[in-house]
């Protein structure tokens, strides 16, 4: 009987029906060992060796595969398809080694993308070897966390008591967050007015107008700084006439968003549903490893670990099939949208994250997912299909009115929904709406030199805002941006911060705690390379190197390590006061908080 080892245990049961009797199929239930976290799990002096500990629990699953194998021909390796179910398959070939169990037995990695019959049996038809290149580059992560964290965690501990721990990533991440609330701290807020005039064409349709031009000159967003000028603007509109100066039509394509990755699966989830990362990921998991139809066990997406956004031409053919089927032909595109994915790493470059049977409509599944499940499984079903639909047509159009002087323009601008296309099924969510976006009101039809008559003129007092604090959504599109972190990452780096009290999430928005901050301060104050985005970013590149096989793991160690390891030895001579002036220079505003009559010695006296 050959072995088949996965990660789950659902995974296994569902595979084992696909494989029948011939076959037993196990579970690591994740990775089976780890660095202990003590000194010296991860050796620099000898050439970066690491010392693995397998734990209790995972004892009794290699006991399992190690018994299994007894007599076998061969073990199949059919963890996740990523770099870590990689690792996770090495971990394992490496163990049975160390055991001696693997003698004479073939051993081979199994990948598939989906938990379907087909894909499984496929899969099994056409094994490979361990791709030593994504193990490598595990390694290098595994190594880098494990350096960061267990010598710069004692530093804080001794500099800064009450701090948890720091991370490669998660105290970049840390940073945004802080540095947002920095922003908003000193933001000063600035008064502006915009006028906005009710019209009447000259067909006698109503619409809406707002002041561009006063002066003769063209008005920025703060053009109108206070009250007075705003009246100022008032009287002179009410002073003129206004006749039509210009009409501009277009019809512009609006095209859909190509299908999910993990960052933006977590993203829309996020906006759409108010789901945190964490959950969106547990409750993707489930719908990969699948529900019970038709007798059997069915994965209803593809693997939720992904930087792709290219689709299988089985996929895309399906999607189209679907769309001519239930939409009708105009929503079909002639040519089949193609998308490319940006990550220069081919090897890790998967399908996006899609149902796996375009045809499995979100009621059809309704009545065998919880609510959740069903949420979730719709939000992607809908994002696929919509990016193979065709594009939206809106008509836009654009009307100055001027007054004989030219000293007033006022302007008003619509669009109207042409043709729906992709929008019928599906439209992308924004973290932050802008208030000054495209206007959607539709226009009268107007003709240049037709006159038009102001019915009501309305003044309104506005403030500039500061810059919003991070969503969860809008917090993992910026770390995505700047390349920090990985898809499979994201959702632990979020719940590591919150974990540790550096931050909390308050109506969906991320707050530092004040340890964060002191945190943050410290770290940039004496670890600023570490922190810096491109620093931390130019790591993950690297680390996508290994995984391409162009750059030795050992080396992007070794230069890590020589200058970190420097900076970490300069902090034993550092002195707990000049730790203390460094804090006081970057937070006391937060603090002591200036008063009104920018007395700070005030506000840093104790209370009576």
């Amino acid at each position: 009987m050959d072995v088949v080892v996965v990660e789950s245990p659902a995974k296994a049961k569902t595979i084992n029906k696909y494989l029948g009797s011939g076959f037993k199929v196990l579970a690591s239930y994740g990775h089976v060992r780890d660095l202990p976290a003590k000194d010296g799990s991860v050796k620099p002096d000898d050439d970066f060796s690491m010392s693995w500990e397998v734990a209790p629990d995972s004892k009794k699953r290699i006991d399992d595969i190690a018994k299994a194998i007894e007599g076998a021909k061969h073990l199949y390796l059919a963890t996740d398809p990523d770099r870590e179910g990689e690792a996770i398959s090495w971990h394992v070939q490496q163990v049975l080694n160390e055991r001696k169990k693997l003698d004479g037995i073939d051993v081979k990695r199994v990948v598939f993308h989906e938990i379907t019959k087909s894909a499984v049996l496929d899969a099994m038809e056409n094994p490979r070897e361990l791709n030593h290149e994504l193990v490598e580059a595990y390694l290098a992560r595994r190594a880098l966390d494990y350096l960061v964290g267990f010598n710069l965690s004692p530093v804080l501990w001794r500099k800064l008591p009450g701090s948890r721990s720091a991370g490669r990533v998660q105290s970049v991440a840390l940073r945004l967050i802080c540095e947002r609330e920095a922003e908003i701290e000193v933001f000063l807020p600035q008064e502006y007015w915009s006028v906005d005039v009710a019209m009447t064409a000259a067909s006698g349709d109503p619409f809406m107008a707002r002041l561009t031009h006063f002066n003769g000159e063209r008005l920025g967003r703060l053009g109108i700084g206070n009250e007075a000028t705003a009246q100022e603007a008032v009287a002179a509109i009410q002073s003129r006439e206004f006749k039509v100066a210009s009409v501009e039509k277009k019809t512009v394509q609006r095209h859909p968003a190509p299908p999910f990755t993990t960052s933006t699966l977590q993203q829309e989830a996020s906006r759409k549903l108010g789901f945190g990362a964490s959950r969106t990921m547990q409750v993707a998991q489930k719908l990969y490893e699948g529900m019970p139809i038709g007798g059997e066990t069915v994965g209803l997406i593809t693997y939720m670990r992904t930087d792709s956004v290219t689709l299988s031409n089985e996929a895309i053919n399906s999607a189209r099939s679907l769309i001519d089927r239930d939409y009708g032909a105009a929503y079909k595109p002639e040519k089949p949208r193609i998308y490319k994915t940006k990550s220069k790493n081919a090897q890790e470059a998967h399908e996006a994250i899609r149902p796996t049977d375009m045809f499995r409509r979100p009621q059809d599944v309704k009545d065998l997912l919880d609510e959740t499940q069903l949420k979730l499984y719709t939000l992607i079903w809908k994002r696929t299909v919509a990016c193979e639909m065709s594009s939206a047509l809106l008509d836009q159009a654009r009307v100055d009115m001027k007054s004989p002087d030219e000293a007033v323009t006022l302007r008003a601008t619509g669009s109207v929904l042409k043709f729906d296309g992709f929008l019928r099924l599906y439209q992308e969510g924004q973290d932050d709406k802008d208030d000054d976006g495209e206007d959607d009101r539709r226009l009268p039809e107007m003709e240049s030199g037709q006159p038009t008559a102001v019915r009501e003129i309305k003044p309104e007092q506005h403030f500039t805002q500061p810059p919003p604090r991070y969503t969860e959504a809008s917090l993992v599109k910026k770390m995505e941006e700047l390349g920090i972190g990985r898809p499979s990452t994201y959702a632990s780096t979020l719940k590591v911060l919150q974990d540790r009290n550096y931050v909390q999430l308050d109506k969906k928005r991320f707050i530092p705690e004040d340890r964060g901050r002191l945190v943050t301060a410290f770290l940039a104050n004496f670890f600023k390379r570490y922190i810096e985005y491109d620093f931390t970013a130019q790591l993950e590149e690297q680390l996508d190197d290994i995984s391409a096989g162009t750059i030795d793991w050992k080396k992007v160690l070794e230069d890590f390590w020589k200058s970190f390891s420097e900076a970490v030895g300069e902090t034993k001579e550092l002195r707990i006061t000049h730790v203390l002036d460094a804090l006081d220079a970057d937070l006391g505003p937060h603090f002591f908080p200036v008063g009104p009559n920018g007395d700070t010695e005030v506000a840093r006296q104790c209370p009576a």
